[in-house]
């Protein structure tokens, strides 16, 4: 029992860490709205704030209430991410994926109490198309959900074996 529990809480401090450490670095060495080429046409390091969520969703100065919704949002995740690992069977595909998205959700919500905005700096684009500056706990929520989902697939795809015996 306390494995998922490790598991879970492990890999969120690392999501936390790398995080927090990834955006120190970049607030000390990128000017904000300044971006510094890495690949050209392709990868920047930029030092932006987003007011909003994903894509920029809500990224308005003009709205302040986006920031307690955000903040709500933040914490019925961590409620229901508690919860799941909690009332779940062991199955390390959901925990590693929980614990990515936990500590991602937790290492934006950092910024959104320094800040009240989140830092972004990994920018890439091709052409015309571009994609919205992001950051390692963005990364963690994706990667996270995408672990999750697929541990709700395998255990999809077994239920039926569990049911014949």
């Amino acid at each position: 029992m306390k494995r998922r529990y490790a598991l879970t809480g492990g890999l969120a401090l690392l999501t936390i860490v790398l995080d927090q450490t990834s955006k120190w670095w970049v607030m000390g060495h990128i000017p904000e709205y300044r971006p510094v080429q890495i690949i050209p046409g392709f990868f920047d390091l930029v030092n932006i704030r987003n007011r909003g969520a994903a894509f920029g969703f809500l990224n308005r100065s003009d709205i302040e209430w986006q920031f307690w919704l955000f903040l709500l949002a933040t914490l019925v995740a961590v409620w229901a991410i508690v919860s799941i690992v909690r009332s779940s069977q062991h199955d390390t595909w959901l925990f590693s994926g929980l614990g990515l998205v936990l500590g991602g959700a937790l290492g934006n919500l950092v910024d959104r109490l320094r800040f009240r905005a989140v830092v972004d700096f990994l920018d890439f684009y091709w052409g015309a198309w571009h994609w919205p500056a992001f950051n390692v706990a963005d990364m963690g929520i994706c990667l996270g959900a995408g672990l999750a989902c697929l541990a709700a697939w395998r255990q999809g795809r077994n239920q039926p074996a569990r049911e014949k015996q």
